[in-house]
């Protein structure tokens, strides 16, 4: 005869492996932000020794906003990977951020070159935009099989940030890029021929400056609900 587990160990045997699954998926998302922001950073380092190399001391702005859209990337993908990241492993997901880093590499090769800086800023909102509407079914499922009220207050957090996101800020961010773009290609001789554009980027890294403030914020927020629904699971 067949030795019967009983349903209590089953369950105990089931949540652990369970864990186990969920700490090798957030290990694997995590491995991936760090490598694809690496190579981020990478183009970023080497395109701007190049442009101060010719004393292109305009660029150095480009280089600061560039440097900010690595710190709001990885920031975000750390806070999205501890809030919501579970097995099973979610590839589509995965698939935008290799898709978002290669964008970042692409636009750090425009450092000098405002009106193609800010088409491919364009681009890259438009893609980053996708992503937070691809992630709205993660938020869902994470709000469904929520188990504790810290489980589900901080799921909650992470909607609203999500909805403020895909319908407020990114929408911001990626408008104002194209109206920049259209701008310098409308009026070449003020933005490129006198120099106009040190206004736009310097709008832009404000602007990116801004919503750092306003993830790290989110973060302080948010921090003490992640604590209390780990301690839960």
């Amino acid at each position: 005869m067949g030795v019967r587990v009983p349903p209590g160990t089953l369950f105990r045997q089931m949540s652990r492996s369970r864990a186990e699954l969920d700490a090798t998926v957030v290990n694997i998302e995590l491995t991936l932000v760090s490598i694809i922001q690496g190579v981020a950073l990478y183009f970023l380092t080497e395109n701007a020794r190049t442009i101060l190399s010719e004393r292109n001391w305009s660029a150095c702005i480009y280089a600061a906003a560039g440097l900010f859209v690595i710190f709001i990337f990885w920031s975000r993908s750390i806070i999205h990977t501890l809030t919501l990241i579970k097995w099973p492993l979610e590839f589509g997901h995965n698939f935008f951020y290799i898709a978002c880093a290669l964008g970042e590499a692409i636009l750090f090769t425009c450092l000098g070159r405002p009106l193609a800086w800010f088409c491919l800023s364009t681009i890259y909102a438009g893609v980053v935009w996708l992503l937070f509407v691809y992630d709205i079914r993660l938020i869902r499922a994470r709000v469904n099989e929520s188990r504790s009220a810290a489980e589900r207050a901080l799921y909650n957090h992470a909607r609203s940030d999500q909805l403020l996101n895909i319908f407020a800020l990114v929408p911001m961010l990626f408008f104002f890029n194209l109206a920049c773009a259209i701008a310098i290609r409308s009026a070449p001789a003020f933005f490129i021929g006198r120099g106009g554009h040190i206004w736009l980027i310097s709008a832009q890294l404000i602007s990116f400056i801004i919503y750092l403030a306003y993830v790290t914020r989110f973060f302080a927020r948010i921090a003490p609900l992640v604590l209390q629904s780990k301690e839960a699971g």
